[in-house]
């Protein structure tokens, strides 16, 4: 449940109210679930976005629809929207400055579209505790959802750090999905096999808190330590330890053996109290954006693309546009490493033109979307690949990291299950 996702969500449920939550997971919930209450299987997930109540009345639903009635619970985690609490939590101290800038968020209070606390694991384990077969959350971190089932499962207290932090890596292994199976692998990628039929990770966890990391046999991809170390140190901070809200993992201890034939045992791991902090993921409006592109081939690609950019931003001066930001790319050139330095190549075959606007002024972001169709007659020649009509324009909802105390947040928690 990525932040960009949750800014989506955001965005559904403010045209709809019953939306804000991810409807694939309830529509694949319809097709397995009948499957997981044969098996006993167990379901813990934080597909419920900004609106996991929605997200709970619609699994109660498809569950009765799959004859589950009397043979299944749903249980419901709320409490990570700060929104109702946001003026409150401000008047009382809790500055929740901007992680990356230290910027109060007085500074754009009246623009914030959401805030959600991202919980740990212990609201869920005692939903499980209850009975629940399926357990829908709103913003959790997503190692939290591994702890909670690992916690459950094995009775283990979470006040055990080190299996706390097993479990936390375990979580962290698993939440990209194939990208521990050799998706998205760096490291001699055009060796990883099958990756159209890709077997996803599985974590096979011992009640010591060592486990082992491996896929469905028959399945595509490899799992190796490569492809394991390249998940463990993907999206961290400090690559020594990796703080959630159940515990504070430190990444020094662990060890990786690869078993071979797809399989890797960690072990070693070591973890320390949590933090007396929730991160709060808050988004808010700011402006409008729109991007439009153009494809100019051979010969001259890269001049006529340069070309047409400065014909471009000739007419932003003359027309009075008010642009925030105007951010060009030339795709094939320039665009995946940056600005490049020195000659180009003596026969660029095409270059893609695309340009984005940003601006606080939706008018000017409008004017815009209506100034690159326009190129393909009045600027330099062979251009193609204008497909989609004019840019589209979009809101710009942005993301905004900060701290606050979990003693604020924790009493407006709650946990409910119901029978379908």
């Amino acid at each position: 449940l990525a932040e960009v996702t949750m800014s989506v969500l955001r965005k559904l449920r403010d045209r709809d109210p019953a939306a804000g939550y991810a409807g694939d997971f309830v529509q694949l919930m319809e097709r397995i679930w009948p499957a997981c209450a044969e098996r006993k299987i167990s379901v813990v997930a934080n597909a419920g976005g900004v609106n996991p109540s929605g997200c709970a009345d619609a699994l109660l639903e498809v569950g009765r629809r799959a004859g589950l009635v009397g043979r299944s619970k749903v249980g419901l985690v709320t409490g990570d929207d700060l929104m109702e609490q946001l003026d409150e939590l401000l008047a009382s101290g809790h500055a929740l400055a901007n992680l990356e800038t230290g910027e109060p968020l007085e500074s754009i209070r009246d623009r914030v579209r959401s805030a959600n606390a991202y919980l740990g694991a212990a609201p869920m384990v005692e939903a499980l505790r209850q009975g629940a077969d399926v357990v829908v959350t709103g913003r959790v971190a997503d190692p939290a959802l591994a702890v909670a089932a690992l916690a459950h499962e094995f009775r283990w207290s979470l006040a055990d750090h080190d299996r706390m932090a097993a479990a936390a890596l375990a979580g962290h292994v698993l939440e990209c999905g194939a990208q521990a199976t050799g998706g998205n692998c760096m490291a001699e990628w055009w060796t990883i096999p099958d990756l159209d039929v890709v077997g996803f990770p599985i974590v096979e966890m011992e009640e010591s808190g060592e486990f082992t990391v491996t896929k469905h046999p028959g399945t595509g991809g490899r799992v190796d330590r490569r492809s394991v170390t390249e998940q463990i140190v993907y999206e961290i901070g400090d690559p020594t330890r990796v703080v959630t809200p159940d515990v504070v993992a430190d990444f020094t201890t662990i060890r990786l053996i690869d078993k071979g034939n797809d399989r890797v045992r960690l072990e070693g791991i070591r973890g320390e109290p949590a933090t007396d902090s929730y991160k709060v993921s808050i988004a808010y409006s700011a402006g409008w954006t729109a991007a439009g592109t153009l494809l100019y081939t051979w010969p001259d690609a890269l001049d006529k693309a340069q070309a047409a950019d400065a014909q471009l931003r000739r007419r932003f001066t003359r027309l009075g546009y008010r642009f925030d930001a105007v951010h060009t790319e030339l795709v094939g050139w320039n665009a995946g490493h940056g600005p490049m330095t020195g000659p180009p190549p003596a026969d660029v075959p095409e270059v893609q033109l695309r340009v984005a606007v940003r601006s606080g002024d939706r008018e000017s972001v409008e004017r815009f979307s209506r100034e690159m169709a326009p190129l393909v007659l009045t600027g330099p020649p062979s251009v193609t690949g204008y497909a989609g009509g004019r840019a589209k324009v979009q809101e710009v909802v942005a993301y905004w990291p900060a701290l606050v105390a979990k003693r604020a947040v924790d009493r407006q928690v709650a946990v409910e299950v119901r029978a379908v």
